[in-house]
Order: structure tokens, then sequence, then C-alpha cells
């Protein structure tokens, strides 16, 4: 029997996180595209600046609304026809909004880029927003809202917002809107958010695959640039200010076999010189299965299946004087409420005095920085990172720099970016289960005020 030799492994090569090209289209549509040979479904990220704080008073929602009902027909379509010329690419169209804005994915095949584009650029450019499709995504968006409620994640994380947040501040209040702002979305209001703020000056496009044989120049000018638009005077960003006092709040669920918690504050803006340190330190916290919280609440207590630590940018400004939130989540059996937030204020009291060990920063950089290249092996996760750098108002090589200090940054670096993370007496936490079995328990801890409040 003849084997065949065994193949050798080559020599690694060096990794770093792909810097775009820019370029800007006749129409004022910046443009950041990345050619990554053997990518062959390209990803394409659309930043429209129609931010949840624009939404008229009373009508939150329109915006996710609006993102909804831009594949729902354009002049050229119906939105049966639209879904159906899709399809014919083999290519999938997806929109939300947020804070920032609201962003518009698109994924297909690189042979069919300029027929998607093309779509695209329709829905852009002159979406049709049907009165009836329009009603119909209101319907669904109203059907949604209660089973949202229901999930005790999702609730905790509403309270949670409601909270830390002045109650004038759009990010006190849902995302998506509530049944009555839902309520109120037409489709006369959807038109006039797209009218004032939809328009290629102010929204930039990122394209990413394998560009061989495409023009892409010439592509783009017969799709994107046929998009026109007047300009508009850049929005000015409200200060963000929370109140972050120690506080726990109740959710009442009765008869809740488990407790959600939520455990937050509000957080740097990722332009801030700690960011590095703090997603190493925040992850050595609960970042994964091996993460000290973990280690005490799943494995040692059996408290939970699993909890997790984590940073999330809210809004991000040019001068940096944005916000994120920070956060410890997980679940835990209703009987041990208590001694589970015990041990997790343990937990930040013995990081704080004892710090990480080299074995925990290490273990750290090597799942942060080391599995990267496995993280953006797609089109679309390269496409989503850029995307958000420019929504953040981040340096194109953000990312690829972020790698290199997170390699760089020190267990002392880290443990003091943890520490002032989640500080145990300036912690926010919401709890959303049977408040007559854990309210007890939970005020023995003094962790701060305790309120009930109706699921």
């Amino acid at each position: 029997m003849t084997f065949h030799p065994m193949p050798r492994a080559g020599e690694p090569t060096p990794w770093a996180f792909p810097t775009p090209e820019r370029d800007t289209l006749p129409n004022g549509l910046t443009v950041l595209h990345c050619h990554r040979p053997g990518q062959k479904v390209v990803a394409v990220e659309i930043n429209l600046q129609a931010p949840l704080e624009a939404e008229p008073e009373g009508t939150d929602g329109v915006a996710t609304i609006m993102a909804r009902a831009l594949s729902e027909g354009t002049d050229r379509h119906t939105a049966e026809e639209f879904a159906a010329e899709l399809e014919r690419c083999g290519a999938t169209l997806d929109a939300h909004a947020d804070h920032p804005g609201v962003r518009v994915s698109l994924e297909v095949p690189a042979s069919r880029l300029a027929k998607a584009l093309e779509l695209l650029a329709d829905a852009l450019r002159a979406p049709a927003f049907p009165d009836g499709e329009v009603e119909r995504l209101v319907r669904n968006r109203l059907d949604e809202i209660p089973h949202e409620l229901a999930n005790p994640a999702r609730r905790a994380a509403v309270e949670l917002s409601k909270e830390l947040f002045p109650a004038g501040s759009r990010m006190s209040r849902p995302r998506q809107g509530t049944e009555e702002t839902v309520a109120r979305v037409d489709a006369a209001g959807v038109r006039a958010f797209y009218e004032a703020h939809v328009r290629p000056a102010t929204a930039t496009a990122v394209i990413v695959g394998d560009f061989t044989g495409i023009p892409l120049a010439e592509v783009l000018a017969g799709t994107l640039g046929t998009w026109s638009g007047g300009t508009a005077e850049a929005r000015p960003v409200p200060a963000i200010t929370g109140d972050d006092t120690g506080r726990v709040v109740i959710v009442d669920r009765p008869g809740a076999v488990q407790t959600q918690v939520l455990i937050g504050r509000v957080g740097p803006d990722r332009h801030d010189h700690v960011w590095a340190a703090q997603v190493l330190g925040v992850y050595c916290l609960g970042g994964t299965l091996t993460s000290r919280l973990d280690r005490v609440l799943r494995e040692e207590k059996g408290y939970t299946y699993g909890v997790r630590a984590f940073g999330q940018v809210l809004r991000s400004t040019p001068e940096g004087t944005g916000a994120s939130l920070l956060a410890i989540s997980g679940s835990v059996a209703t009987d041990v409420t208590g001694p589970a937030l015990e041990d997790t204020w343990r937990v930040l009291r013995t990081l704080a005095a004892g710090g990480l060990t080299e074995e925990e920063r290490d273990v750290a950089v090597q799942n942060l920085v080391g599995v990267a290249p496995l993280k953006y092996e797609t089109a679309a996760a390269v496409a989503g990172t850029l995307a958000d750098q420019v929504e953040q108002y981040l340096p194109d090589d953000f990312q690829a720099q972020l790698y290199a200090r997170l390699a760089e940054t020190g267990t002392v670096e880290a443990t003091a970016a943890a520490v002032s993370a989640f500080p145990v007496d300036n912690l926010v936490t919401v709890l959303v289960g049977d408040a007559s079995a854990i309210e007890e328990p939970v005020r023995a801890l003094g962790i701060g005020e305790v309120k009930v409040v109706g699921g």
C-alpha cells in the first residue's frame, strides 16, 4: 500500500485587520472598499445618519419602521417584485435602527454584485413606503413587543436603560419604541423621517469582498452613484448623562423559578484611552467560560449555566463624549439569588484587592487576539466592523491598533480598567424574578436601595 506523504504546514504569515481604501462619489456618498481575495460573497453595509434621537416626539419606533420598509417596494418594483429580484440575485437585504443611525446590510455573490447594488440603490433612492406595507410593519412590530417584554433578559435591559438615563433622554426608552409610540407611526411619518435624514452626503457605504474582474468604480457609479439628495447640517449630539448610583430594581414576576440578573453602569466612549485595557480586563472578569465570574458562580457554586461581563457602545462622538454600557448578565435559580449576588460582589472585591493573574491575562489575549483571523474569515464580519468604526467616528485602522494594544496591555493596567468598570458602590442591579422570594435576601446584602416594580 502506497501512502501519500503527510502535508507539511507552511510558515505562519502575519495577520492584521484590513484597512480599507476610501473614495467619495460625486453625489457625496463616502465609500470604503476592501478587496479580500477568495471572498466570493460580497458584504455591503450602509450607514445612514438617522439617529433615534431625531425621531419626532411621541413616535419612538419610526426609524425602525422606516428601516424595515426600505425593502417594501420602490418606484420601480412593488414589494413582491423587489423580493423576487433579490432572490434571483441570491442576495439578502436587512436593515435596523439603533441610537447612532440606521444600518442597511446586503450580502450577495460577487458575480451578481452589480444587480444587487442596483436594487439597494433603488431602496435608498426612491423607497415607495406604501401605506398598506407600513401598516403591516406597524402591526408586526406591535405583535413583537409583548413577546419581548415577556422575555426576562429583554425586560431587564428595558428597565436598566430606564434607570440609567434621564427620562427625557432617548436612551432611556426602548430602541424600537413602545406599544403607545409605535401605534402612532404611519406612512406619512415614515416618509417625513426619510426625507429629513436619508441622503448620500451624510451616508457611508462599506463594501468588502473579492472584486477580481469587477470594475468596482464603474459599478458604484451606475448604482449607488445615481442616488441623489441635498446636503444637511451636522446634527448636534446631545450630552449623554447617566445615574449609576448603587441601587436595585426588582421587576416582579410572581412564581418565576429563575431570576434574570443584569448589573450595569455607564462606561466611557470608545475613543477613551482606557478602552483596550477595559476590553481585556472585562474579558478576564466574565468574557468566557473560564473567566472569574463563571468559575465561581457556575463551576464552584452551581448557581447558573453561565454569566457574562461585557462592554457595549451606545453612542460615540468625534470628541469622545459618547457612552457605553458596562454590564454583567446571567440568570440564577430563584432560591440562590441572594447568595449569587453576594458572590458576584465578592468576586469584584477580590479582583480589586488582588488583581488579575498573568495566566488570566495571557489566556484573554490569546482568545481576543489569537483567534481574530478566524473571527474575520468572512467579508460580512470585516464589513460589519468597518461600519461600526464609521458609525463611532473612529479611524479606519482602529481595530488593527486595538489588537496591537491588547497584546501590549499588562495585568496591572487590565486590572485597573476592570475595577474601574465595575466599582462595587456604583452599580445598578436589575432583577427580573419573584419579588416575594428574592426581595428580603437582596435587601440584606446592602448593595443599594431596593424597589419593586411591576413586571
